[in-house]
C-alpha cells in the first residue's frame, strides 16, 4: 500500500527526513512513533501529496504521489493533528460537504454519510453544531469525514491528543474497526497508544528510521530470568558455562527469592536459553519457581534509540 524510499526534506537548514525508507501492506495498523520534531508530519504530508520530498520516491497503491496527486488522494483518508472543522455546521451538514468535495455520488451520499456516522457514533448528534460537541466528538467528526469515502489508506496524526482515558480508549476502538477494511497509519509521541492499538511501529528519530519492526521483535531479547526457591552454590558458575550465554546478574524477586538474569550473547547466536537452562536446572535439582524469556518494554527499545541517536 505504501512504498517510501530514500526520502529527504529540508525546511531551510534544518533536516526533517534524511533517506527515510519503509514499506506498508495493506490493512496493517501502523504506528509511527517519536518525539517532537521527529518528522512524523511531515512524512504524512508528503504522503498525502500536501508538500513534496527534495530527493526520495514515495508511493500509494503504487502511484507516485508527487505525480499522480489527485488519484492518490482519492484513496486517502486523513485526519491532521488539529480536526479541518466548521464549528457553525451541523455534523449532518459537514459530512454532506465533504461528501460533495470528496465528488461520492448524490445517490451514494446517504448511506456514505450513514456508514461513516454509525462507524464513528455519531448518530445521536447529527443536528447539533460541531461548535457545542466535546473534544471527544469533534475527533469522532473528523475521523467521519476521512472514511467518509471508504478509502483504501487512513492517515491520522495524533488522533487521541488532549483526549480524556475514557475517549482515548473509544477512539481506539474506532481505529481497530476502521482496520478491518482499511490500511492504518497513525503518528503519536505516545508509547502506550502504539502498545495498545499496533503490532508493528517505526521509530522516527530526528528524521531517521532507527527502527521498523513488530512490536514482538522489538520487545524480544536473548536473555532469561531463572527464579529459584533458595539459593544454591555454583548457580553463577554452571550458568555462565551453557553455550551463548555472556554473563549472569544475581539479582532478587520482589518477594525475595533469589533470581539470575543470564545473558545471552544475541538473539541470532544464543536463540532461546530456556531450554538449556531447564534442562540444567533438572540435571543439579535446583528448586525451580520460575524460568522466563526477558523482554523489554516499548519505553526501554525507545530510550535506548533516543539516548544513541
Amino acid at each position: 500500500m505504501i512504498d517510501v524510499t530514500d526520502l529527504t526534506k529540508s525546511y531551510g537548514p534544518v533536516e526533517a527526513l534524511r533517506g527515510v525508507s519503509f514499506s506498508i501492506a495493506g490493512r496493517e495498523i501502523v504506528g509511527l512513533l517519536g518525539p517532537n520534531g521527529a518528522g512524523k508530519t511531515t512524512i504524512m504530508k508528503i504522503l498525502t501529496g500536501y508538500l513534496h520530498p527534495d530527493e526520495g520516491t514515495v508511493t500509494v497503491n503504487g502511484l507516485d504521489v508527487p505525480t499522480h496527486t489527485r488519484q492518490v488522494q482519492a484513496q486517502i483518508g486523513y485526519l491532521p493533528e488539529t480536526a479541518p472543522l466548521y464549528p457553525e455546521l451541523s455534523v449532518q451538514a459537514y459530512l454532506k460537504m465533504m461528501a460533495d468535495l470528496r465528488q461520492i455520488p448524490e445517490g451514494e451520499q446517504v448511506a456514505r454519510i450513514s456508514e461513516a456516522v454509525y462507524a464513528a457514533g455519531l448518530q445521536d448528534h447529527l443536528t447539533r453544531p460541531i461548535g457545542q460537541l466535546s473534544k471527544g466528538f469533534r475527533q469522532r467528526v473528523g475521523l467521519a469525514q476521512a472514511i467518509v469515502h471508504r478509502p483504501q489508506l487512513l492517515i491520522l496524526d495524533e488522533p487521541t491528543i488532549g483526549l480524556d482515558p475514557t475517549q482515548v480508549v473509544e477512539i481506539r476502538r474506532l481505529i481497530r474497526s476502521l482496520a478491518e477494511h482499511s490500511t492504518v497509519l497513525f503518528s503519536t509521541h505516545i508509547l502506550s497508544e502504539v502498545e495498545a492499538l499496533c503490532d508493528r511501529v517505526i521509530i522516527l528519530i530526528n528524521g531517521l528510521v532507527k527502527a521498523d519492526a513488530r512490536l514482538s521483535e522489538l520487545a524480544a531479547t536473548a536473555d532469561a530470568v531463572l527464579v529459584l526457591a533458595d539459593a544454591p552454590r555454583g548457580v553463577d558458575g554452571a550458568l555462565s558455562k551453557l553455550a551463548g550465554v555472556r554473563g549472569v546478574e544475581r539479582i532478587q524477586t520482589p518477594e525475595g527469592f533469589p533470581a539470575y538474569h543470564v545473558q545471552g550473547r544475541s538473539q541470532a547466536t544464543s536463540g532461546d536459553l530456556c531450554p538449556a537452562i531447564y534442562q540444567l536446572a533438572r540435571e543439579q535439582n535446583w528448586p525451580l519457581r520460575e524460568l522466563k524469556r526477558d523482554v523489554r518494554t516499548l519505553e526501554t527499545v525507545f530510550n535506548e534509540l533516543a539516548t544513541a541517536a
